[in-house]
């Protein structure tokens, strides 16, 4: 055999180590965003300055009077993703 040759052959032995791995990381990665968004169930007040650009006064203004939907537990604000979803649609142009 040819050193040509070993080489097709080794190069082969790889292909057919790895198409069947490439295959299964297809699955895994269909079944993972099928359907599944990366959005966190809730916001923090962190949350909304990093991913809107909000100030800390606006998003006590959009709190107090009734734009941002909020649950508050302890001392922290709680923002629904679906409800900041919901108020996005709603008042998109």
């Amino acid at each position: 055999m040819t050193k040509k040759e070993k080489r097709q052959a080794f190069i082969m032995e790889i292909k057919n180590i790895i198409d069947p791995l490439m295959l299964k990381l297809e699955v895994i990665d269909s079944k993972i965003s099928k359907g599944k968004t990366l959005r966190p169930a809730y916001y923090r007040n962190e949350d909304l300055k990093k991913i809107f650009g909000l100030s800390n006064n606006t998003i006590i203004k959009y709190r107090q009077t009734g734009v941002l939907p909020y649950t508050k537990l302890g001392d922290i604000f709680l923002y629904d993703s679906v409800k900041i979803e919901e108020t996005l649609r709603e008042n998109s142009i």
